[in-house]
């Protein structure tokens, strides 16, 4: 869903944005499935470039990457996900620890301008929305099987991908609680960000495979899988594909377009006083005829 208040939008030097700068503001998530097509070698080598080119401290490069098309290793990480998705939901952790990141209308949504609309829900559970977070919620939920149908859905996407990406850190350089450890994940940062600009200019979509992150056992099941040595930290794992002409939304989806006004996020000169966004396109106009 494109977002009314795009800075593609806005009265700025990007009255004709680069092509850099159009696929820096479309960068997306991918939600839904993707083709069953093999990633060709080109593009992973091409995205993994990509990260390269991402700073780092002292040139450091503290990344690694596992590039993972085997399909047993797929299916593994693929009912890891399901089965975590499954029992977070199932006893309720997934919407306790997250539940300040919903929204249930687009006043909401248009309010807040962070976090993600659920706009896409099965029939049955739309009444109940705004009571997803009680418990009278979860025990509807669970009686509609809604976690059981979440975790199947979580499987199938991630074993529906072609590609596994993990991202893992060098923990010569990656040392939390020093510098190094601020350094390096802000390295990573920046690279993931580089792949996951050039995977739009590819025709491919990528994810966070996250809930496997969520218990601790599955996490270690996954680096066992990956056969992780003691010097390097698997920090994430991402599914990556390429995009079907006609993208599904799952069963149960959100939309995460909005981004904060300048005034929510930029101060001037100080902590105290907000920058103010430019007048919107409309009113920029209307200004000028009144002058």
């Amino acid at each position: 869903m494109p977002d009314r208040d795009s800075l593609l939008d806005r009265p700025s030097t990007l009255s004709a944005p680069s092509d850099f700068l159009r696929a820096l503001f479309a960068r997306r998530t991918t939600n839904g499935p993707f083709r069953p097509d093999t990633v060709s070698k080109e593009h992973q080598h091409l995205l993994v470039r990509a990260a390269s080119a991402a700073p780092s401290h002292f040139n450091s490069q503290p990344w690694r990457f596992v590039l993972i098309e085997d399909r047993a290793k797929i299916d593994a990480v693929a009912r890891l996900a399901g089965d975590s998705m499954r029992e977070l939901i199932e006893r309720g952790v997934f919407f306790e620890r997250y539940r300040r990141y919903f929204r249930f209308s687009e006043a909401e949504m248009d309010a807040r301008r962070d976090g993600i609309f659920i706009d896409h829900l099965p029939a049955p559970l739309r009444p109940f929305t705004r009571q997803i977070f009680s418990d009278a919620g979860l025990g509807l939920m669970r009686k509609l099987g809604v976690p059981a149908r979440l975790g199947r859905d979580n499987e199938k996407l991630v074993s529906g991908s072609p590609l596994l990406l993990a991202a893992l850190l060098d923990k010569t350089e990656y040392r939390p609680g020093e510098l190094s450890g601020f350094y390096s994940m802000f390295g990573l940062g920046a690279a993931m960000e580089n792949i996951w600009l050039t995977v739009g200019e590819l025709g491919m979509g990528i994810q966070f495979v996250s809930t496997p992150m969520e218990i601790p056992e599955a996490w270690a099941q996954i680096q066992r899988l990956l056969k992780v040595p003691g010097d390097l930290e698997l920090m994430a794992v991402y599914r990556l594909g390429y995009l079907p002409l006609d993208q599904q939304r799952p069963s149960i989806d959100w939309s995460s377009r909005h981004r904060k006004r300048l005034e929510q996020y930029v101060y001037r000169e100080d902590c105290e006083h907000p920058e103010q966004d430019p007048p919107a396109p409309s009113e920029q106009a209307s200004q000028t005829r009144s002058r």
